[in-house]
């Protein structure tokens, strides 16, 4: 996720009176199942998650309940569930009101993360926090202390414009103290969390390289997993720091471990799945949204809230997103579909006309790209026209039209939806409706105008321009930022591989698939084309073992496909 959106999205919820800081901060709390939700007898109304995982930091309370709370707040925010995270530091404060730790625990969740940056709302709560945190410091151990010291090179007492300072100040501070507790894997783990929070989301260049930090980076966090297998934080920003990688696969262990080791924490469930479909493990990126789902709607049940913040807004459509980027890799379509509409359902109406908020619009949209997968023409034409104001719906339900249309051979028609796409996607209004502040809806709208003229042409066996509006469209869609699920719906070589193939031009089509297959790993739809061009060329052997393979990959798939795109 983006830190400007998500920056914006809170800055406006608070100022149209949506949510209050920091109990609200994300929304809903994060994911919990019904059976793993305690009250302690006092009747606090801070929940216990028994499913949280046996993870433990020791410190310095004479109350136990204080500790299970801090150990709670301190997983919850390895798992950037800072709303819950918040009301367990608070409530193990309550408990030992002496305990400067637990103080220290509530100011570092009320700080910025890769996802958003600090909210100028919660400067003073955090500044007056870690002041009590200071004062109440005599009680602290002598790490305890350099973890408190450290965090006041984090914050200024008043909003400032540039705060980068202060975060590049706290990561110098806890890279000295990860160095005078070698042992402590904590220390190690917030100083990796620190450095991230200083180039968030900009850790590979686009050629695969490192940028300045990743490495001591992974060599942190690889120090600590060697230690530590099984520690949550550790686990959860390994993920991160390698997903957009040259070599995501490095991230697998890590994605094995975390995904059944804090079931009561719904983001941490989530995350495997940022592995799993870089790898081609797409059913189990759909296991692992599937669940983290579930645990959402537990979570929001036990703990209902009549207003909409950051989580539901924007956590919770992005795993049902995840969901359906896996399913549709894997030919999952009555899933997908599911999905999609589901997806759709939750973008709120309302909240996606306001600025910064296109990641809402193309949840909206999401249905029809996916009928247009599946190939579900008649279903397509059924669907009634978004709203005019909403510009990149409309362009994706012209586009949609289009090729249903195109498929049933009502070219005439068809090329009129064209043009009406090509009339939006002109429009730069377009260029401020973005998908996360990462891609502009003007280069789908781009890629999905290609993507159809494309296929008008190759309906009129026309290849020759056929394939050069695909090509054109792979070029946009390289030309994408990095974003997961990819932001356009469906890879472009894919259809330009059996364009390439009805044009009998059988080895440019193996390149294709096989290009296609660099990027999105064992996924059945080039894995079969593969298998075709090979098989159209004689190389029977091969073409044989890339069948086995087209059947492994679809072994969940409800669909029968022919071709490369349906």
């Amino acid at each position: 996720m983006n830190k400007k959106f998500i920056l914006f999205t809170l800055s406006l919820l608070i100022a149209i009176g949506l949510l209050t800081y920091p109990t609200k901060l994300f929304g809903q709390v994060m994911a919990n199942e019904p059976s793993s939700i305690s009250t302690r007898e006092t009747h606090s109304s801070v929940p216990l998650l028994k499913n949280i995982g046996n993870y433990h930091h020791p410190i310095s309370t004479r109350s136990k309940l204080a500790q299970r709370y801090f150990d709670q707040g301190l997983v919850l925010a390895y798992g950037f569930n800072h709303a819950l995270a918040v009301r367990s530091f608070q409530e193990a404060t309550k408990l030992d009101p002496n305990c400067a730790i637990c103080y220290w625990g509530l100011a570092l969740v009320q700080g910025p993360n890769i996802n958003a940056p600090m909210a100028a709302e919660a400067i003073p709560s955090a500044s007056q926090a870690l002041q009590k945190a200071v004062d109440l410091s005599k009680n602290a151990s002598e790490k305890e202390q350099a973890y408190i010291n450290a965090l006041t090179k984090r914050y200024s007492s008043q909003p400032i414009e540039d705060r980068k300072p202060l975060d590049i100040a706290y990561t110098n501070a806890m890279r000295e103290v990860q160095k005078r507790y070698p042992d402590d894997l904590d220390a190690a783990t917030l100083f990796a969390e620190a450095l991230m929070d200083t180039m968030p989301w900009n850790y590979w260049t686009r050629d695969g390289k490192p940028n300045p930090g990743t490495t001591e980076l992974l060599a942190t966090l690889e120090s600590i997993l060697k230690r530590n297998p099984n520690h949550p934080g550790a686990l959860h920003l390994h993920i991160h720091a390698v997903e957009a990688s040259s070599h995501p696969e490095t991230g697998v262990t890590s994605a094995d471990r975390l995904r059944n080791l804090v079931p009561a924490a719904g983001h941490l469930v989530h995350m495997p799945g940022h592995i799993y479909i870089r790898v081609g493990r797409y059913h189990d990126a759909v296991v692992a949204n599937q669940k983290a789902i579930d645990a959402d709607k537990q979570s929001m049940s036990l703990t209902p809230c009549h207003t909409k913040g950051i989580y539901e807004l924007g956590y919770v459509p992005h795993n049902y997103h995840f969901l359906l980027a896996g399913a549709v890799m894997g030919g999952e379509g009555t899933l997908a579909i599911q999905t999609a509409r589901e997806t759709s359902a939750i973008a709120d109406r309302k909240v996606m006309r306001q600025p910064g908020f296109g990641t809402l619009q193309h949840y909206y949209a999401l249905p029809l790209y996916t009928l247009t997968k599946f190939g579900k023409w008649d279903e397509i034409l059924k669907e009634p026209a978004p709203d005019a104001d909403l510009k990149y719906p409309n362009g994706v339900w012209h586009y949609a039209r289009g090729m249903a249309l195109t498929a049933k051979g009502e070219l005439k028609q068809a090329t009129e939806e064209l043009e009406k796409l090509r009339a939006i996607a002109a429009d730069p209004a377009l260029e401020k409706v973005t998908v996360w502040d990462i891609n502009s809806t003007v280069s789908l709208m781009k890629i999905a105008s290609e993507v159809l003229a494309g296929e008008l042409a190759a309906k009129q066996k026309d290849y020759t321009q056929a394939i050069a509006h695909l090509k054109t469209a792979v070029s946009l869609e390289d030309n994408l930022r990095y974003d997961e699920p990819a932001t356009w719906y469906s890879p472009v070589r894919q259809s330009l591989g059996a364009v390439l193939l009805e044009a009998k031009r059988v080895q440019e089509a193996e390149t294709v698939y096989r290009e296609d297959l660099e990027r999105y790993p064992e996924n059945g739809w080039s894995l079969l084309g593969l298998t075709k061009s090979l098989d159209a060329q004689g190389k029977t052997k091969e073409a044989r073992s890339m069948q086995k393979r087209f059947e492994r990959a679809w072994k969940y798939a409800d669909i029968k496909l022919v071709a490369s795109r349906v």
